[in-house]
């Protein structure tokens, strides 16, 4: 009866699927967020540069505002604030609903980031170059998408790498916005096995996996594209 015991790997299979069910979580609150924080600062860096006064005063609030926020408090004002108080539900199921929630949060901080790592490519384009395209005839939008924005992306490849790198591990806060993450799963197996090191090195092992291939894939990409000058 006890050999039986031993040789039941079930509650052990089981822990092993919540677990990797856990950080499939984190992968898709990474990759969703990621997409969104690269176009809202793609459109917030555009507001920076921009001649019209309103639009660069508003992309500037918005950074400022962000960037010194902690990212605690923007993951709660989404729980508290646009879930519990405005009553904004994207699902009735309360894990879909803290997963948008707390993609919401993330990717309107993370773009903060995004936005200047972008606006300084956008300082390295010479400016010749920019005023070469409105001499023959481009608006400003079309200046920035066709010629300043491609070169703007190319440079700050490495930079945004590690803007994406600190969004992975920043999705750690994510039980904030009601989203039960690998963290979140770490710290209940914390609770019900009690603080070992084995649990925590696994842990740390898994964000590993997702994190240093996103650096390698950003250097080589980098490499890649560099912009000769």
């Amino acid at each position: 009866m006890n050999l039986h015991a031993l040789l039941d790997f079930g509650p052990l299979q089981q822990e092993f699927g919540t677990v990797m069910k856990s950080f499939w979580g984190t992968i898709r609150l990474a990759l969703l967020s990621g997409i969104g924080a690269l176009i809202l600062g793609t459109v917030l860096a555009a507001m920076r540069v921009s001649p019209t006064p309103v639009l660069r005063g508003a992309g500037a609030l918005y950074i400022y505002v962000l960037r010194n926020t902690p990212l605690t408090l923007i993951l709660l004002f989404c729980s508290l604030g646009l879930s519990d108080t405005l009553h904004l539900q994207i699902s009735h199921d309360p894990s879909t609903n803290g997963f948008w929630l707390a993609t919401i949060g993330l990717t309107a901080y993370t773009a903060s980031f995004v936005c200047e790592s972008l606006r300084a490519g956008i300082n390295t384009v010479p400016l010749g170059q920019a005023e070469a395209a409105r001499s023959i005839g481009l608006t400003f939008t079309q200046s920035l998408r066709l010629v300043v924005l491609p070169q703007a992306f190319r440079t700050v490849i490495a930079p945004l790498g590690s803007v994406f790198i600190a969004m992975i591990k920043n999705t750690t806060v994510a039980l904030a916005a009601g989203y039960f993450e690998a963290s979140a799963q770490m710290k209940q197996m914390f609770d019900t096995y009690g603080g070992t090191i084995p649990i925590f090195l696994g842990f740390a092992i898994g964000f590993m996996v997702l994190t240093l291939p996103t650096g390698f894939f950003f250097s080589w990409l980098s490499k890649r594209l560099a912009v000769a000058r």
